[in-house]
């Protein structure tokens, strides 16, 4: 296995996730961040199934690829008329790529019962499709749809079709398993069984419906597949496909196949969240390898072993994924936690003893419905607000909330605050109106601060979340609020806690604020 072909399918596959839409641009985006990653092979789509996917072959001709080799996908020809007629094989060859990935049915119920066309008609649709597309010299990779399902219901014909597809010269012959329903060891014995059989290169293509596409994927290497197709953090209809993040990682680090270089590799963090953020879809933050928990230590004999010997509790480096290692700070925490975390985001060494102080603190904290771990602006401030000489860059005097329902309308429904603030031994009093109360407070407390320090307008809210604590006490429940702030550059995450939800937005508001403040001013 020195060589391995990788093969990205998320721009295509990829976008049948629920609730992914990409546009021209977002593909051209992600083809391009792709060829920085060293996918030898990216599907753009199917050009012949929409006007957008013909607009972006038409787009992608103008970029220049180092590393990647870009594809089209498409169907056989349809039953009954002859390949040179079939528009959907004439768009193959106007998107101008090289290579194109055919697909065509290898389980006869298919054939039989969804095309309504005979299984002899099936094998010349994809010998006639093939052979077109080869005198047109193009070099084709023929997807065997349902291969594995097919295989299991009615072997010999399943085999017809790789023998067909080969002859009419398929470069790699891709066995799809399309329901995602195959396990590994049937995948290994399959593939094992036609790689003896057949001199021709095979792939495969896997989905994820058992949780077990990566690992199918690396057994079909394992035994004789030179070809993987996946998609970037396993996006696909459905369970997904194969994780080509995953995969990726596995063969270089596992295998020990340069699939890609290590600088390469290095980048496979970043790819994964900039293909989320471009699909807008939320981070995955225990996925494996690339995740923001990928590398996490909470508790505190875990924490202690890692800052001894950080492969103790780590089967790689963070680094060689471009990811890193995280130190939580909860009630299940050690002293090692404290101290290890104090240092990395403060600076601060302090003694055995404050830290001690600080985990006691931390328990009580998350009694009464906080939680550190997910708030590392909060968990600063909390240890800051322990050190002798510490000054707040602002005091809350108080503050008032006025909610008035006008009339039976929930439109007519206002919100307005008011807000006392003390900077420096100066109040500022001031009120201002909101979408709802916390809208209001927020308003009002930038409001009131504007005077002092008028760079605060840069900061702005991206993210409120509220969840109940203790939910038997049904309306009287503790509630806990995590707010996510930016200034653009940065991105901080606080808490607040209470049996009042506006008090808890306030504590997460205000630390927010007064976090940002800090770390402008170089206070930490």
């Amino acid at each position: 296995m020195s060589v391995i072909q990788l093969y990205d399918t998320t721009l295509r596959d990829g976008a049948q996730y629920e609730g992914i839409s990409f546009s021209v641009e977002d593909k051209i985006n992600i083809l391009k961040k792709l060829d920085e990653l060293g996918v030898h092979f990216v599907e753009g789509g199917w050009p012949g199934s929409n006007p957008k996917d013909a607009e972006f072959f038409k787009a992608a001709q103008e970029v220049n690829l180092n590393n990647s080799t870009l594809t089209a996908f498409g169907s056989t020809r349809r039953a009954g008329i002859n390949v040179k007629d079939d528009p959907q094989i004439q768009s193959l060859l106007d998107s101008q790529v090289s290579v194109i990935t055919l697909v065509g049915k290898s389980w006869d119920l298919h054939v039989t019962e969804i095309l309504e066309t005979t299984l002899e008609e099936n094998l010349s649709m994809i010998k006639d499709s093939i052979e077109f597309l080869r005198q047109n010299n193009k070099r084709v990779f023929f997807d065997a749809e349902h291969f594995f399902d097919g295989y299991k219901k009615n072997p010999e014909y399943a085999m017809d079709v790789i023998s067909v597809a080969a002859q009419a010269g398929a470069e790699c012959i891709v066995l799809c398993d399309t329901n995602g329903g195959a396990i590994p060891s049937e995948i290994a014995s399959i593939i094992s069984l036609i790689s003896d059989q057949f001199d021709v290169h095979l792939g495969i293509h896997t989905h994820n419906d058992t949780d077990m596409a990566v690992a199918s994927s690396l057994v079909a290497l394992d035994c004789g597949a030179i070809q993987v197709q996946g998609t970037i953090n396993g996006y696909g209809e459905r369970c997904g496909n194969a994780n080509l993040i995953s995969l990726i990682a596995n063969l270089k680090l596992k295998k020990n196949i340069n699939c890609i270089s290590d600088q390469q590799l290095q980048k496979l963090s970043e790819i994964s969240r900039y293909v989320a953020e471009i699909a807008n879809m939320p981070p995955i933050s225990n996925q494996p390898f690339v995740g923001s928990t990928a590398f996490a230590h909470k508790g505190g004999l875990h924490a202690s072993a890692v800052q001894k010997v950080e492969d103790s509790y780590q089967h790689v480096s963070p680094q060689t994924v471009g990811n890193e290692k995280r130190v939580l700070v909860s009630e299940l925490s050690g002293k090692s936690n404290i101290l290890w975390k104090t240092e990395e985001s403060l600076g601060i060494n302090i003694e055995p003893s404050k830290a001690t102080e600080l985990l006691t603190i931390i328990k009580e904290k998350e009694s009464q419905g906080y939680q550190y771990e997910g708030a590392e602006a909060s968990f600063e401030l909390l240890v800051l607000r322990t050190l002798p000489k510490y000054s707040s860059p602002f005091n809350l005097v108080d503050f008032m909330t006025i909610i008035e329902k006008k009339n039976e309308a929930i439109l007519n429904i206002s919100s307005q605050v008011m807000v006392k603030v003390e900077v420096d031994g100066r109040q500022m009093h001031t009120a201002s109106a909101g979408d709802g109360p916390v809208n209001a407070l927020d308003n009002a407390l930038r409001k009131a601060l504007l005077e002092f320090y008028p760079e605060i307008s840069n900061v702005r809210l991206n993210d409120y979340k509220v969840r109940v604590v203790d939910q038997q006490s049904g309306t009287g429940s503790i509630v806990r609020v995590l707010i996510e702030s930016t200034d653009g550059e940065q991105t901080w995450t606080t808490v607040g806690s209470s049996e009042n939800i506006i008090e808890a937005s306030w504590i997460a508001l205000s630390d927010s604020l007064e976090w940002w403040l800090l770390k402008r001013n170089g206070n930490f």
